[in-house]
């Protein structure tokens, strides 16, 4: 039974996003290297390198964010360590990304870096609000749950010192 499908749907969204954004690179890559372009004098040689190399470890990034993804909805527990870290990265990177669409390619793109920022805050947020427990506060009758009998809870802060005049 699946209690909370937002880490399975963020865990596809992201892998898509991996191969998507290899492949974008890659194929960047691919034009720039059979045309021959240069940028300022830099080598196409290296520029078509370096744009199939920043397209992997990219995606590879965001396969390693949709494989936290994916052990979140598995384990069905919320995120720990560095698999928190990762999300919480992604999710600035999805903000910064939605940024630069809106003002390079307009709304569609940007909807789409909101839509995915917004699913990885969800995963984030429901998954901590369950760890949380609940506290109540005891009323001053003293039946709170604790034995009547028992001495009051330590002052949180100590006593005054005595002064001496």
């Amino acid at each position: 039974m699946v209690r909370r499908p937002v880490a399975w749907i963020v865990a596809v969204v992201l892998f898509a996003e991996a191969l998507g954004i290899a492949a974008l690179n890659w194929f960047m890559g691919v034009v720039v290297d059979r045309q021959n372009m240069s940028l300022a004098g830099m080598d196409p040689d290296v520029m078509s390198t370096s744009s199939k190399i920043g397209g992997i470890l990219f995606g590879l990034y965001f396969a390693l964010c949709a494989l936290v993804a994916l052990l979140v909805a598995l384990r069905d527990r919320a995120p720990a360590g560095l698999g928190r870290v990762l999300l919480i990265s992604a999710a600035v990177v999805h903000g910064l990304l939605g940024a630069f669409a809106w003002g390079l390619l307009r709304w569609p793109q940007f909807l789409f870096m909101v839509v995915v920022l917004a699913l990885i805050v969800l995963l984030l947020m429901t998954y901590d609000a369950q760890e949380r427990p609940v506290r109540r506060p005891q009323d001053a009758k003293g039946d709170g749950g604790g034995d009547p009998a028992s001495p009051p809870p330590a002052p949180v802060t100590p006593p005054t010192a005595p002064t001496t005049p």
